[in-house]
């Protein structure tokens, strides 16, 4: 029996298969980024697909902004790529609120 991968929600904590959680990696040149394929080199850190979790790894402004994921991945996140991590996270609950929407 193949062994199956486990990480960890940096927010929620919850251990699940490395497959349900999106990695986010701080490359060499220190930009931060989705890695879908979850090989990208640099450091990684995982998050739920939870639009709860999203929110409380990016909140916050200024200085503070997203001050739990730059903890984790040790880099400071630049507007640029913080505003492609909230649109990315936007995507992963437009599902669900369209699903509860066409269900009234």
């Amino acid at each position: 029996m193949k062994r199956v991968p486990q990480r960890t929600c940096i927010i929620c904590r919850q251990i699940r298969p490395k497959r349900e959680l999106v990695r986010v990696v701080r490359q060499p040149d220190g930009t931060v980024k989705i890695d879908e394929q979850g090989k990208a080199n640099g450091r990684g850190a995982y998050l739920c697909q939870q639009s709860r979790c999203w929110q409380q790894a990016l909140a916050g402004k200024g200085a503070h902004r997203a001050a739990r994921l730059s903890a984790a991945l040790k880099a400071k996140i630049s507007d640029d790529d913080a505003a492609a991590l909230m649109e990315y996270a936007a995507a992963l609950s437009a599902p669900a609120a369209e699903t509860t929407d066409s269900a009234k």
